[in-house]
């Protein structure tokens, strides 16, 4: 088992190595991170703006606390994540980030980055000015709605963690949202592998890292996923589908 996941992130690795170097228009990404519809001339005008990154690798910055806001990045390979520091030092991650996703909206109402962004695996970003993207967005409805339901998806997902949550819908939500984003970008979506590791999944989810692990162990008991490391494979999608329908219900 060990050895076929190691080939198939090896397969993987190479297939998105190749993607961050074609240009957007050849991009396999290019449903996800761009908006529908644009023409010709309109793709070409966006390509000029596109800065594309050196691999980034594990532990690596694009964004720091703090820095002027220049640019937002799209994820172009691999899974970053973005975190605060509280008041008393402590991390609090804020969110996770994988290919075709835009990080640095929030920073645009400070003029200034908010929260850290850092590479959890060997990633690659594709840079977007900010100033020449919201030009180009006054020409272009298509971009400039894509950049608002970007920023409303951020905003629902943050106040769906935010709600009044049992440990176990949580979670459940989680995985369920993974999985749907996982499958938008051509992967399985009922198995994959966690870049993040259980501390950062309970920093994000506000909870304590040992009971993300208690709740990974339940449901793999009740046989709704199994999870071997960082590999989880959801066996029952509607065991955990029942658990979020709780949560939008209740």
């Amino acid at each position: 088992m060990t050895k076929i996941l190691q080939m198939n992130q090896a397969r993987d690795f190479r297939r998105e190595a190749g993607r961050a170097q074609v240009a957007c228009s050849q991009c396999s990404l290019g449903e996800i991170c761009l908006p529908k519809n644009l023409s010709s001339e309109e793709m070409s005008r966006f390509e000029q703006i596109v800065q594309r990154s050196r691999p980034i690798h594990a532990g690596q910055h694009i964004f720091r606390s703090g820095d002027e806001f220049k640019a937002v990045a799209s994820v172009r390979t691999g899974c970053f994540k973005s975190y605060a520091i509280d008041k008393d030092g402590q991390e609090q991650v804020l969110g996770f980030y994988l290919p075709g996703e835009i990080i640095g909206f929030d920073a645009i109402h400070e003029g200034q980055h908010v929260a850290n962004v850092v590479a959890l695996d060997t990633s690659a970003v594709c840079s977007l000015p900010f100033g020449s993207v919201s030009s180009l967005a006054r020409t272009m409805p298509e971009l400039q709605q894509e950049i608002f339901r970007v920023m409303s998806l951020r905003i629902s997902e943050l106040e769906t963690i935010a709600g009044d949550l049992s440990a176990d819908q949580r979670i459940a939500l989680f995985l369920r949202s993974l999985s749907s984003r996982f499958a938008r970008r051509g992967y399985s979506d009922r198995e994959f592998i966690l870049a993040m590791s259980r501390r950062d999944i309970a920093s994000y989810l506000r909870l304590a890292t040992e009971t993300v692990s208690r709740v990974l162990a339940r449901f793999q008991q009740r046989d709704l996923i199994e999870v071997d490391r960082k590999l989880v494979k959801i066996l029952d999608m509607d065991g955990l589908l029942e658990l979020t329908r709780r949560t939008l219900n209740d």
